[in-house]
């Protein structure tokens, strides 16, 4: 009988690295047992096994083998991208072959992910690879999840595989013979290697964590230069070879539904990434003509994901609470300005978050849709349609709504509009192109603005910049008196402006310094910090970028400069002398604190 047959007895049973599953109450003896016994199963697809048919999770199979093996368990996680410097030369099938991928250094030493930590050890291929590091810490995966983690790096075995020297190798080879017009002829082999190199720049500078990608191709023989922005700054990144200039330019439009047979001129879309590779994010996509009939391309890594929370934009204690005290307003408008690529979006949505409640209604109009959140009635501008802000202001006051956001104020129709739902019981946010927020008053009218609608409907203006953020590896030094001068005097440049300075300069800036010996200083002396260079910030000395921000609140004193249409210089001193820090002077409290240095600063702020 079948049953006897089951049970007979063999000896004593061999455990299973598996086992963990049985104790944890995942799957049974016998159901293990099952798989286990599966003749030319390898371990791979024990364990799709036991994902397909028993419903065991990826991590209940990791959780179980590091019990096994006796090493930690690693699950799969998208914040795995600063592995490039890492794994640099080594391939994926390699990596794949040996069954252990390079994580990160930490303090422990270097972090390896294992399938069999036991076998990694006793090969010691890992040492070989990398000579200089003295400690590893291996870890345990399951099969899915170290598959997973190979595709995040390396891309999608089967769209964007390889490295860019092996694709770059491909394609080097020209379509057309050297003195022929410089057209592009597509073969199945050319189109697939060009399909994998956009894919493979985009997923790279995403893991570089690049915030736009700059496709330029030269003129004449001059190959198509690729460079990065990272960490506001641009980085030459790699350069494809000419003749294929035109498909690249080409595989982007189609990606982003653009029309590739028009190239004189400006186009603008979207690129869904998830659709051509493995990682879920959205690309700003940019066509502009350039000189000798090419096509410039710009593509923004859109911040996708939920917002950040207003405690975490970076602002001071001073400026959260004067922030706080304008955005629960029942009515008015608030506008966040600065340049292309500052956080004016990000911000807005932080402050939407908190804003964001059942009981009111908010309605946003943006160009693209770049942050989602639930609760919000979000409506991306369509020009082709005829749907731009304007319009859609106007739609949104006949649809009842408590809290309006436009993602920009670029014509006089539009802050005529915002400028007239704030006056009629509705609180308006919306971006500008401005440097500071007292010259955005002016900006608003020149544009044509009644001053004596605007000055009653003006809330605040919130100004901001991103400047470099130093890295971990920063050193600290005591400055010294000449360079404390000259940091208070360079504090003071808006100060001097104001009444109490012009009577006591000297009494004023003791007590500034001594307010922040008192806030930011240890033993009665102040720190400042200077960037030294590690790996993990590429041995410059900044890692990450942090905000600078400048909020003028719409006073009384305010309100009437606005009525009278007074000078710029007039509206800074006053917003001062009412407790507003300038870009400058919350760049240099951040280097009181340690975030920055003053070089950062200056290459972002004038005053």
């Amino acid at each position: 009988m079948a049953s006897t047959a089951s049970t007979k007895k063999t000896g004593p049973r061999t455990p299973s690295k598996y086992d963990g599953l049985v104790h944890a109450g995942a799957i049974g003896m016998s159901d293990l047992q099952v798989c286990i016994d599966k003749r030319g199963d390898t371990d791979g697809t024990i364990e799709q096994l036991l994902i397909d048919q028993y419903n065991v999770t990826p991590a209940q199979i990791g959780q179980a083998l590091g019990l096994f093996y006796g090493v930690p368990y690693e699950p799969f996680s998208k914040a795995r991208f600063n592995t490039d410097k890492l794994h640099g030369a080594l391939k994926r099938d390699f990596l794949s072959e040996q069954g252990w991928i390079p994580l990160e250094e930490t303090f422990d030493g270097l972090l390896v992910m294992c399938l069999d930590p036991e076998k990694v050890r006793s090969t010691y291929v890992v040492q070989h690879m990398f000579p200089r590091e003295t400690q590893f810490k291996y870890v345990i995966t399951s099969h899915s999840e170290f598959n997973q983690t190979l595709d995040l790096i390396f891309g999608a075995a089967d769209g964007e595989g390889g490295n860019l020297d092996d694709l770059l190798a491909n394609m080097s080879r020209p379509m057309v013979e050297e003195g022929e017009e410089d057209t592009y002829v597509p073969n199945a082999m050319s189109e697939n290697e060009v399909v994998k190199f956009v894919n493979k720049v985009i997923l790279e500078a995403y893991h570089k964590k690049a915030s736009d990608i700059h496709i330029e191709p030269g003129l004449g023989k001059a190959n198509v230069g690729v460079r990065l922005r990272i960490d506001g700054s641009l980085v030459p990144y790699i350069d494809a070879p000419r003749h294929l200039r035109q498909a690249i330019v080409a595989r982007i439009k189609i990606m982003s539904d653009l029309d590739i047979s028009e190239t004189r001129r400006p186009q603008d879309g979207k690129i869904v990434f998830k659709k051509f590779g493995p990682v879920d994010i959205e690309l700003r996509v940019a066509t502009l003509p350039s000189a000798g009939g090419l096509e410039d391309v710009v593509m923004r890594i859109l911040a996708g994901g939920e917002p950040i929370p207003l405690s975490s934009l970076g602002l001071t204690p001073h400026n959260m609470a004067r922030l706080e005290s304008v955005i629960h307003k029942p009515y008015g408008l608030f506008y966040v300005c600065g340049p292309t690529g500052s956080g004016k979006t990000t911000t807005l949505h932080s402050i939407l978050a908190q804003l964001n409640r059942t009981d009111t209604k908010i309605w946003t109009a943006e160009d693209p849709i770049e942050i989602t959140q639930k609760g919000l009635r979000q409506v991306q501008v369509n020009k082709k349609a005829g749907i731009d802000f304007a319009m859609l202001m106007r739609s949104f006051l006949r649809a009842d709504p408590d809290i309006i956001m436009v993602g920009e104020s670029r014509d006089h129709e539009t802050v005529s509009m915002g400028i007239e739902a704030s006056l009629t019981g509705h609180l308006v946010f919306s971006t500008l192109h401005t440097n500071s927020a007292p010259e955005s008053v002016t900006r608003l009218l020149d544009m044509g603005m009644d001053p004596f609608n605007f000055a009653d409907a003006l809330l605040g203006i919130l100004a901001q910049r991103l400047a470099k953020r130093l890295c971990s590896c920063k050193e600290a030094y005591s400055p010294a008196g000449p360079e404390l001068t000259a940091f208070v005097s360079e504090y003071a440049e808006e100060l001097r402006n104001t009444d109490a300075w012009q009577d006591n300069p000297q009494g004023e800036a003791k007590k500034l310094y001594q307010g922040w010996v008192e806030n930011y200083g240890e033993n009665g002396r102040l720190t400042f910090y200077k960037p030294v260079g590690c790996s993990k910030c590429g041995k410059t000395g900044y890692k990450g970028r942090l905000g600078l921000h400048e909020l003028m609140l719409a006073d009384e004193s305010t309100k009437k400069l606005i009525q009278e249409r007074a000078r710029v210089v007039k509206i800074f001193t006053n917003a001062v002398a009412g407790g507003m820090h300038t870009l400058k002077m919350d760049g240099m409290i951040k280097v009181l604190q340690g975030l920055t240095d003053m070089k950062q600063v200056r290459a972002v702020c004038i005053k």
